[in-house]
């Protein structure tokens, strides 16, 4: 089988220029012709070729002129041009090369530089095209891996925070919940001038997949205390609170080995200052204010929210109504008075998570699409 034809447009408005080129062109080429500009144009839309040898001087459009429209329209802009002209003027031939040709041939023609000339350039566009196919197929390749990667990390992530599920019961649906908070919280916080740097993407859509393990210190609570069907005593609270500080040990061996990993990073900030409180009276380093990481001060108040609107044997679940004014009341006391602020606005989707990812009504693949039609 045949390799196809290069397609070749030849426009020039004297017939024995054309008929010199095809004869020279005819038996290794598939050629059209134009006589003017207008018909080379419409030749384009009809038999798109893959270089064009384009006389300048001609009635009506300039080969300038074509030149320009043709590479002005993306479908065209491509298309490899030579200019054939008898003018020699060093900016004639600027001009030309300004407007996007590759090449120009002189009049009168020489067969074998046409036939030269326009192999090289051919051999050119097929390398191009080439590469174009090459980096193609590495982009979809990438992505493949890209996506393979994601599905590999959420995999992880899960395996980590089923660590502490299996511990604590109620910390599955608490886990699922307070990762949606978060992501909505730094959604609605994205352009907010305290915040947009430090939420702009990746990182912001990194935030809510870190804030699943917020709670892993806990495997190493023990189950007297982690279990306990009652109010803790505050010897025993002591020791709850080490979670923070577990969680952090663990994700910063992590982080130690993959220093870059951004994921890691967040996940560790998440873990060791979600208890830090905005006046200072936090746990486990007492920090206060900005000194809080934004992602620990975004989970605060997801943690929070999930805490108060939940039952425990040693107490009853608030409304969330009830939950919304307590976290309000506490506008910079316990959390940032922007991230309050933007609870506030989100307190009906808020309700919503909280009543579809109860028992597993709605899978959190399936959430954000309800959301946006709620």
């Amino acid at each position: 089988m045949s390799a196809q034809k290069s397609k070749v447009l030849i426009v020039d408005d004297t017939d024995i220029n054309i008929d010199i080129l095809v004869d020279a062109l005819g038996d290794r080429y598939d050629l059209f012709t134009a006589l003017d500009g207008e018909s080379a144009l419409a030749q384009v839309k009809t038999n798109f070729p893959d270089i064009i040898l384009l006389d300048v001087v001609m009635p009506g459009m300039s080969g300038y002129e074509v030149c320009a429209e043709l590479k002005s329209n993306p479908a065209t802009a491509d298309i490899p041009i030579i200019f054939l002209t008898a003018m020699t003027d060093i900016n004639d031939k600027a001009r030309g090369f300004e407007l996007g040709a590759v090449d120009y041939m002189a009049k009168p023609f020489a067969v074998l530089e046409v036939r030269a000339r326009l192999g090289v350039h051919l051999s050119l566009l097929d390398a191009r095209k080439a590469l174009k196919r090459q980096n193609e197929t590495l982009e979809v390749k990438v992505r493949e891996r890209t996506r393979e990667l994601s599905m590999t990390q959420n995999v992880i992530i899960e395996a980590m925070a089923s660590l502490a599920e299996t511990r604590d019961q109620e910390t599955g649906g608490h886990v699922r919940r307070t990762r949606l908070y978060v992501h909505l919280l730094a959604k609605r916080l994205a352009s907010h001038p305290r915040f947009r740097d430090y939420l702009a993407p990746p990182e912001r859509d990194e935030l809510g997949k870190a804030a699943t393990l917020h709670d892993i210190g806990k495997v190493g609570v023990p189950d007297n205390i982690l279990l306990k069907p009652a109010k803790l005593t505050p010897g025993e609270f002591e020791e709850m609170k080490k979670h923070t500080i577990y969680g952090h040990n663990i994700l910063r061996r992590l982080t130690r080995r993959l220093p870059n990993n951004s994921f890691l990073v967040l996940a560790d900030e998440i873990a060791w200052s979600h208890h830090e409180k905005w006046n200072g009276q936090g746990y486990p380093r007492g920090l206060k204010g900005d000194e809080i990481p934004i992602s620990g001060r975004l989970t605060a108040i997801a943690d929070v929210y999930d805490a108060l609107i939940s039952a425990r044997p040693y107490k009853k679940a608030m409304s969330g109504g009830e939950a919304t004014d307590f976290i309000v009341s506490q506008s910079g006391i316990h959390f940032d008075p922007d991230v309050v602020s933007a609870f506030a606005d989100l307190t009906d989707t808020f309700k919503f998570v909280a009543s579809q990812l109860k028992d597993g009504a709605l899978e959190e693949e399936d959430f954000e699409e309800a959301a946006a039609d709620y």
